[in-house]
C-alpha cells in the first residue's frame, strides 16, 4: 500500500466516525481530521510523482555522461 493510499484509508475512517458522531462538534473535529489526511494523501501522491520524475531525469543525464 502505497503512503497515499494509506492517508486514504486514514481519512475514510475519520469519515466514518464522523458518520458516527452525534454531537455537531465531533462531527466537525472527525471531519477536519478527514480533510487534513485527505491532503496528505495528495501531498504524498505530488512528492512521489516528483521523485519518479527526478529518477528518470537522472536516468537520462547518466545515459548521456556515457
Amino acid at each position: 500500500m502505497t503512503p497515499s493510499e494509506h492517508f486514504m484509508q486514514h481519512a475514510a475512517e475519520c469519515k466514518f466516525m464522523a458518520s458516527l458522531a452525534r454531537d455537531p462538534e465531533s462531527k466537525k473535529t472527525w471531519m477536519g481530521m478527514a480533510e487534513r489526511w485527505h491532503r496528505c494523501a495528495e501531498l504524498a501522491k505530488e512528492q512521489s510523482a516528483y521523485q519518479a520524475k527526478q529518477a528518470r531525469h537522472r536516468k537520462q543525464v547518466k545515459s548521456w555522461s556515457h
